[in-house]
């Protein structure tokens, strides 16, 4: 029988503070703690889930980028246009689609475009 990979859940810097990793994006982009030991946490909204991992290496921060597919782009740009980080505008890129990219306290990067239905 041949392994079939099911999924994949990047591990995230959080920056200095793991409970302050863990308040902007739950309180601010909606995702829950599926668990948290130690300086690790487990987080999910939806069909995405990342691990948060307290990290100080604002380098590692500063270089990690994550290319979220959503439904209803125009929604979710509304949801996050005001939140306590650098949010880009929504617009449509020379490649021809639409998105918009979140950089988080941490300095991670998200950008977010409209995924197809399917």
């Amino acid at each position: 029988m041949k392994a079939t990979f099911a999924s994949v859940t990047p591990m995230i810097p959080s920056g200095n503070s793991l409970d302050d990793a863990l308040a902007f994006h739950c309180q601010h982009m909606g995702f829950e703690i599926i668990w948290r030991d130690g300086n690790m946490a487990g987080i999910a909204r939806d069909g995405v889930a990342f691990n948060l991992v307290e990290n100080s290496e604002r380098l590692w921060a500063d270089n990690a980028s994550f290319s979220i597919g959503v439904r209803d782009l125009a929604a979710l740009y509304a949801e996050y246009r005001d939140l306590p980080a650098r949010v880009g505008p929504l617009e449509e890129k020379s490649w021809g689609r639409v998105e918009f990219h979140l950089i988080a306290p941490s300095g991670v990067c998200f950008q977010f475009y409209e995924r197809e239905p399917g």
